[in-house]
C-alpha cells in the first residue's frame, strides 16, 4: 500500500469498516467526531448553532447527514451539498430464518435491491448488521442497539455441480431466488453431536425462548454482541463477503472490493467535507453551509423514514435556517433557490466485452475521472446549468471530467437526484465514478478516480460560494 495515494488507501480501511449501512454510519461518525464535527439529536432543539461550527446527525443508524456552517452565514444562504447512499444490494436474514431440510441448516434470506445474485454463489460469507438486546439495569429493563459483525465465514451458498445440470452451458445459469438462494450454516447431525458433547455448544431451544432464528446462529451472534442468546430481542442483519477490500491488478491501478456502490462516493464526499474544514481559518470566508448527506434505502426506492425520499434533508435546511432567523419563514425558500445538489452515484464505466452496451459518444472509462450523468426523461436531474458549474470546477484545477447518457434501446437507472431536485427544489448535477460488476458481490473501480472525485469534491466545496456568485442565470 506504500505506492498508493492516501486517498486510496483510506477508502479501503472505510470499506473494510463498512460491511453494513450500519456500519457505514459508525465510521462515519467516528471520523467525523475525530475531526470536531458535534453530533445532534433530530430530537432536541437546535438552537445553539453557530457559524463556523461542524455538525452532524444519524437518523436510524443507516442515514447520516453532516454539515459545516461558514463564518459569514446568515439565514437565507445557500448550502452546498453532495448526497450519495449507504446501502448496496445484499441477502438480508427474514424474520424467520430457521431453515431445516435434507439433513443441513439454512438460513432463510430476502433479496434487497437489484443485486447480481449468482455471484453471491461460492462465496465465504458472514453475518453482519445491528441486534436490539435486552440489558437489565437498575433501574429494570431497557433496549439497546448493538453493531455486530461475524468475522470468520461461517455461509455459503453452494452451486449445483455442472454433472446435475447438463444445460447450464447451453442456456446458462437460472436461479430460483427462493429456492437458491438459501445459504447453509451447518449439516443437523453435526449440530445434533454439538449438542450431546455440550462444549460450547448451542443451548437447547427450551432455554432460548427464540425459536426463528437457529440457536447455533444466536449463539454466535450473541457472542459478537457480548450478550446471551436470550437477550437479542431482535436484529436486523444481512450476508457478506469476508474477503477484504484491497487495491489490486498487475499495476495496481484497482480496487476490488463490494459495495463501492455507493460506498466510493459516500467516502469521497465525507473525505472532502472534513479536509475542506479542517484547517483553523477554513471556514472564515464562507457564507453558506457545506453538506454532505449519505441516505440509506437508495437501492429500493429511497421511500422510507431515513431514505432521500423522506423529509430528513429538507428538515435539516429548513432547522439549520430557523436556528439563525425564526421570523421569517421566507428564508427558507430563498436559501433553497441559492443551493445546489452534487447528487453522486457511482457510474457505468465502459465495459471491453460489451462494448455494445454503451452509446457510441459517451463511453466512460476507469482513471477518466467523474461522469456527469445527462437523461431526457429525467432519470437524472442534470440540466446544461448545473453540468457547467460542475465541468467549470474541474476545468480548474485541471481534472478530468465525462459525460454519459444511456442507449436509447436501453432502459436507464436513476438516483437520487431526481428525488431531492423535485421533492426539495434544489439545482443538482448526477455525478459518479466509473466502475464495473455494478451490483456485484464484488466490484471493481480505478484508484485514479478516487483521487479525482476527491479533489473535485473538496474544490466543490471550497469554491462554490465564488463561482455561483458569477453563474448569472434566472431560475
Amino acid at each position: 500500500m506504500a505506492s498508493v495515494a492516501p486517498v486510496v488507501s483510506d477508502l479501503v480501511d472505510f470499506l473494510n469498516a463498512s460491511p453494513t449501512a450500519f456500519h457505514a454510519v459508525d465510521e462515519a461518525k467516528r471520523r467525523l467526531k475525530a475531526a470536531g464535527f458535534a453530533q445532534l439529536s433530530e430530537r432536541e432543539e437546535w438552537a445553539g448553532l453557530e457559524p463556523g461550527r461542524k455538525y452532524f446527525f444519524t437518523r436510524n443508524y443507516s442515514t447520516i447527514v453532516a454539515f459545516a456552517i461558514g463564518a459569514k452565514y446568515v439565514a437565507g444562504n445557500g448550502f452546498h451539498i453532495i448526497g450519495a447512499h449507504t446501502d448496496s444490494p445484499c441477502l438480508k436474514l427474514k424474520p424467520v430464518s430457521k431453515v431445516t431440510k435434507g439433513g443441513y441448516l439454512e438460513v432463510g434470506v430476502q433479496t434487497y435491491g437489484g443485486g447480481l445474485w449468482y455471484t453471491w454463489f461460492d462465496r465465504d460469507l458472514t453475518v453482519a448488521g445491528r441486534v436490539i438486546i435486552r440489558e437489565k439495569r437498575d433501574g429494570g429493563d431497557s433496549c439497546a442497539h448493538k453493531l455486530v459483525r461475524v468475522q470468520e465465514p461461517i455461509l455459503r451458498i453452494p452451486t449445483l455441480a455442472i454433472h446435475l445440470d447438463r444445460t447450464i452451458s447451453s442456456e446458462g445459469l437460472k436461479i430460483n431466488n427462493q429456492n437458491h438462494l438459501v445459504p447453509v450454516l451447518a449439516t443437523s447431525i453435526k449440530n445434533e453431536m454439538q449438542k450431546l458433547v455440550g462444549e460450547n455448544g448451542p443451548k437447547e431451544s427450551s432455554e432460548n425462548k427464540n425459536t426463528k432464528h437457529h440457536p447455533l446462529l444466536l449463539q454466535l451472534i450473541a457472542k459478537e454482541a457480548n450478550c446471551e442468546p436470550d437477550e437479542i430481542c431482535d436484529f436486523e442483519l444481512q450476508l457478506c463477503d469476508t474477503q477484504p477490500s484491497a487495491v489490486a491488478g498487475a499495476m495496481k491501478e484497482f480496487i476490488f472490493s463490494g459495495r463501492l456502490d455507493n460506498l466510493c462516493m459516500s467516502f469521497c464526499s465525507l473525505k472532502a467535507l472534513i479536509d475542506s474544514t479542517s484547517a483553523e481559518h477554513s471556514l472564515d470566508h464562507e457564507s453558506g453551509v457545506r453538506m454532505v448527506a449519505l441516505f440509506d434505502h437508495e437501492e429500493v426506492g429511497s421511500d422510507s423514514a431515513q431514505g432521500a425520499g423522506s423529509p430528513a434533508m429538507l428538515d435539516a435546511l429548513s432547522r439549520i435556517t430557523g436556528s439563525f432567523n425564526s421570523s421569517n419563514s421566507k428564508l427558507l425558500e430563498k436559501a433553497i433557490q441559492r443551493s445546489f445538489l452534487v447528487s453522486a452515484d457511482m457510474a457505468h464505466a465502459l465495459h471491453p466485452n460489451y462494448m455494445d452496451k454503451h452509446e457510441e459518444n459517451h463511453q466512460p472509462k476507469l482513471h477518466g475521472g467523474l461522469v456527469i450523468k445527462h437523461n431526457a426523461n429525467q432519470r437524472y436531474a442534470t440540466n446544461a446549468v448545473t453540468a457547467f458549474i460542475f465541468r467549470e470546477i474541474a476545468e480548474r484545477h485541471q481534472l478530468p471530467v465525462q459525460d454519459f447518457v444511456v442507449r436509447n434501446d436501453m432502459a436507464c437507472g436513476s438516483t437520487i437526484g431526481p428525488i431531492l431536485a423535485s421533492g426539495v427544489g434544489i439545482r443538482t448535477v448526477d455525478i459518479g465514478a466509473p466502475q464495473l460488476s455494478m451490483h456485484s458481490i464484488r466490484e471493481m473501480c480505478a484508484v485514479d478516480d478516487i483521487s479525482h472525485s476527491y479533489e473535485h469534491f473538496k474544490a466543490y466545496f471550497e469554491e462554490f460560494t465564488e463561482l455561483d456568485s458569477k453563474v448569472k442565470v434566472d431560475y
